[in-house]
């Protein structure tokens, strides 16, 4: 049965993108033990080769008049050219010696995994023999670390649902230890790429989004939003970045809050239609086959008069973010339509399962799946069988489909008061 979230997070990066060290600001501002985070990433410089001396400062700032917390890193290091193998030897001791979850310390090998996968993506290799300068400091480790345990401290990582918004990116040219580049960095926009996430430029001409930040934003993020879901917000905390733009806050914001739908579950889905005056019924019966079978959730014809009081028809497919591009196109090759219609759209829902139930009449028995729907806190508001089981049973028995309906309804409810 799907999870019903206790609280939602919500990682709003849409106004001046996000950092590792923006990460964990927010964290602390939202509640997380800065002690606890200072304690747990001061062991780094004793397994990581070359760094001699190690000190995180927490400190109240302001972005544009916006009080945020700032996290400094001061670290005195001989060599930040390090391989990807010594960054994962470093994070594997280091966090053996903290007393975490696995599913915190599996964060963190998650993220540092993302972010050496995208540097050698870029440039040829594996993870383990990636060779980084900026990336290869111990503030990457800070940063990555001191989230894992900032997130757990808010008991994030069980029962809750995380969003984030598209990511700011920023602008302009950059320069690294490979030369100038635009902005975003190659492996900022690599990890980006292989998450899937959405990602939009400026408000300024700097950097933006880092790769470690994006590193921690792919791996906690279950979904990415173009607006926040709805919520009752009961915390929230501001990370400061580096500089004070003149342009917008430089902070990213992260919100806390609880499910605030009347018991029912909301997510967001995206509409496609299109209105055809021109194609046969056989055109449209085969384009409504292939939208269900190519995943979206639900396709409905709506018949109108168009242009020149002509007699039309609208179709509309509902899908989620992942399959919406996919699902635009085969809609038109499949109508021969000029364009389409795509817009978001947040619904409400009830939880779902499927549970089989054995129901007998006479010497014929048969699995029959019914579906039951609960909200939010539990409980149950439909149980509905399954209409091509119910009709496999009608058959064999010469039973009508609404007595089979009715006692396939009984017996699942005996089900689940058993359960």
């Amino acid at each position: 049965m799907t999870q019903v979230p206790k609280q939602i997070v919500v990682v709003d990066a849409q106004m001046a993108g996000v950092s590792g060290d923006m990460f964990i600001g927010a964290l602390i501002d939202l509640g997380a033990g800065a002690d606890r985070i200072i304690e747990a990433v001061k062991p780094l410089k004793d397994f990581l080769r070359g760094c001699k001396s190690l000190e995180i400062e927490i400190r109240d700032t302001a972005r544009r008049g916006i009080h945020a917390k700032k996290l400094e890193v001061k670290a005195e290091e001989e060599t930040t050219g390090r391989t990807g193998a010594e960054l994962i030897e470093a994070a594997k001791n280091s966090i053996d010696t903290l007393s975490i979850s696995e599913k915190a310390k599996q964060f963190v090998l998650n993220c540092l995994n993302t972010l050496l996968a995208a540097e050698a993506g870029i440039h040829g290799g594996t993870a383990e023999k990636a060779h980084l300068h900026e990336a290869g400091s111990v503030d990457t480790l800070v940063d990555i670390i001191g989230s894992a345990v900032a997130i757990e401290d808010l008991n994030i990582f069980t029962g809750t649902k995380v969003y984030c918004t598209p990511v700011a990116v920023g602008g302009g040219l950059l320069r690294f230890s490979h030369g100038t580049v635009s902005s975003p960095a190659p492996a900022t926009l690599e990890i980006l790429r292989s998450a899937g996430l959405p990602m939009i430029g400026g408000p300024v001409e700097v950097e933006l989004a880092t790769p470690t930040g994006v590193s921690l934003l792919t791996n906690l993020a279950d979904e990415s939003v173009r607006f926040y879901p709805s919520m009752k917000p009961t915390a929230v905390g501001y990370g400061a970045g580096s500089r004070d733009f003149p342009e917008a806050p430089n902070v990213l914001r992260i919100t806390l809050g609880e499910p605030s739908t009347q018991g029912l579950l909301s997510d967001e889905i995206y509409v496609i239609e299109t209105n055809l005056d021109d194609v046969t019924g056989e055109v449209i019966g085969n384009a409504v086959d292939r939208l269900l079978d190519e995943g979206a959730k639900d396709v409905s014809i709506i018949p109108v008069f168009g242009k020149k009081n002509r007699p039309a028809q609208i179709i509309k497919a509902i899908a989620d973010r992942t399959s919406m591009e996919h699902l635009s196109r085969v809609l038109v090759e499949e109508t021969g339509t000029l364009g389409v219609r795509i817009y978001p759209c947040e619904r409400r829902i009830l939880v779902r399962e499927s549970i089989p139930v054995e129901v007998v009449i006479g010497d014929v028995k048969e699995l029959i799946n019914v579906k039951v729907a609960r909200d939010r806190g539990g409980e149950i508001i439909q149980i509905k069988p399954e209409y091509d089981d119910v009709k496999k049973l009608a058959d064999k028995t010469s039973k009508p489909v609404r007595e089979i309906a009715e006692l396939a309804r009984k017996r699942a409810g005996e089900v689940l008061l058993e359960g």
